[in-house]
């Protein structure tokens, strides 16, 4: 195998043709991908070094309206969805999927993983885990093809109606929501920072790893 990152979504075994064509083992893999992003949210929340910029984002209303950050994380989601009716963006299995996956397992990680306040290198394991874990889980998720979650798809469908490169729409949301969520009371910190800078290679790398153990059938 070679150990490198990959620049395009590869086709496997298990991607779908469409956003709705559903099997058992399709949508088996797409639950485990998002549970494995969800529980990489949730690493980098006990950590205590700052979250991912959406999780940022997602802490800081929770810590104004008074309800649990995975329950925050799913009406942040659902709200995009009423944006993408706007935008013309069509949803996908995968992209309800992730709405309630993500934000249950996210929620479920910050209640059994360990809290590390005031623990800084046993945090920043936390935090490495949280890359890996949110690395597999976009690999295994984004290969179903069946549709891209809430925030990506908000991504693709202001790149395509403002005509702006992606990544500059990507960056601008991100930081949107970032400096939102630091307003809010949200929790930013070296975490944040480490992960905004690794999550592009841990992605591509384990996309890479998908494409070697899991060519297309011939």
């Amino acid at each position: 195998m070679k150990f490198r990152t990959h620049r395009t979504i590869p086709i496997t075994p298990w991607t779908a043709r469409n956003y709705w064509e559903l099997n058992i083992s399709r949508i088996s893999i797409l639950f485990v991908g998002l549970a494995l992003f969800g529980f990489g949210e949730a690493f980098l929340i006990n950590s205590y070094l700052g979250n991912t910029p959406w999780a940022v984002f997602a802490q800081g209303i929770s810590k104004r309206i008074g309800i649990n950050i995975g329950w925050c994380t799913f009406f942040i989601s659902a709200a995009i969805l009423v944006i993408w009716v706007a935008l013309k963006q069509k949803p996908g299995f995968g992209t309800i999927a992730n709405m309630i996956v993500l934000a249950f397992f996210l929620q479920l990680g910050t209640e059994i993983f360990p809290i590390e306040k005031g623990k800084f290198y046993f945090g920043l394991i936390e935090v490495v885990l949280g890359i890996i874990s949110t690395g597999i889980g976009s690999a295994l998720y984004i290969t179903c093809g069946l549709g891209p979650g809430p925030r990506d798809g908000l991504m693709t469908a202001l790149h395509n109606k403002t005509k702006q490169p992606v990544v500059r729409v990507r960056l601008a949301i991100e930081v949107t929501v970032l400096i939102f969520g630091i307003l809010l009371g949200g929790r930013f910190g070296v975490g944040t920072v480490i992960y905004a800078l690794t999550i592009g290679l841990s992605i591509g790398f384990f996309l890479n790893v998908v494409a070697q153990l899991f060519p297309p059938k011939k």
